[in-house]
């Protein structure tokens, strides 16, 4: 009787009201979604090579090449995104983070995206017939998440939820909706999905979302940011990050390494200027 009594005792402090709580609550993790900006466009350099141990990327695929496998966490040397992916704005997310966090804090990231495609692929009772139509390039990058990225950073989230607690999510996808004045209201159907399927509290995971390339840059679906604005009117608890001055490749709609890097430190600026945290960083 005392031995079933211990055990009915430990089962209530992981579990209580149905939630499974953190084994380290000083493991901070961040949830990536979007396209091709946030998969990474831009070839890393030899400062990217190494990082802070505390950063570390839950491998949301298997891949030989990097020998990661699925559900694994590991340092965040990039790619960060699929085996092939390049440099991205969660590299310099993660490692701005651990520079101005206590050492006894460390960063997660899992990051699920798809270049080319519609939020609508991450609306979970709309991505199947998103899928039906998508073109045949993108139907391989899909089918690594066995044809369902949204359900996969889910079954991650789930997991990494053992290990840490998620303090954030991170988007970076518009290009292609570009003059969607819906944009906001589908992000905001992912986004309840996500607090509802993770039971997270909207009130605690901001939701920051990064500006396209900029009309400084010469940005060819610059006129998405005017839509991308408007996302905070839409959920409470999101924030939008400016590319300005975040230089771009040739083609006008990826992002080069540098930009790629100032746009990950002012991710990382916007989260550590919230409550959650309230660390100003110059």
């Amino acid at each position: 009787m005392k031995k079933n009594t211990v055990i009915i005792l430990l089962s209530l402090l992981l579990v209580v009201g149905g939630k499974t709580y953190a084994q380290d609550p000083d493991f901070h993790i961040y949830l990536c979604l979007g396209q091709s900006n946030m998969e990474g466009a831009a070839r890393a350099g030899s400062q990217d090579s190494t990082v802070n141990p505390r950063f570390q990327v839950m491998a949301a695929v298997d891949c030989e090449n990097t020998q990661r496998k699925m559900g694994n966490w590991y340092p965040a040397v990039p790619p960060l995104c699929r085996c092939r992916t390049n440099l991205g704005p969660a590299d310099y997310f993660g490692r701005t983070m651990v520079e101005n966090l206590p050492d006894s804090i460390r960063v997660g990231v899992i990051n699920v995206s798809i270049g080319g495609c519609k939020i609508e692929l991450f609306d979970k009772d709309q991505y199947q017939s998103y899928v039906s139509t998508a073109p045949v390039w993108m139907v391989p990058m899909i089918d690594e998440y066995e044809g369902n990225p949204y359900g996969r950073l889910v079954e991650m989230a789930k997991l990494a939820q053992k290990d840490g607690i998620i303090k954030g999510i991170l988007l970076h996808q518009g290009e292609s909706n570009t003059n969607d004045t819906l944009w906001p209201q589908k992000v905001k159907v992912v986004y309840d999905n996500l607090m509802n399927d993770l039971s997270l509290n909207p009130d605690s995971v901001p939701l920051l979302a990064g500006e396209v390339v900029h009309a400084d840059q010469e940005g060819i679906c610059a006129s998405m940011n005017v839509i991308i604005a408007t996302l905070p009117q839409t959920i409470a608890n999101a924030y939008v990050i400016s590319s300005q001055g975040c230089t771009d490749g040739p083609d006008n709609l990826h992002f080069n390494a540098e930009g790629y890097r100032m746009l990950g430190r002012r991710y990382a600026i916007k989260m550590l200027s919230l409550p959650a945290y309230n660390i100003t960083v110059p």
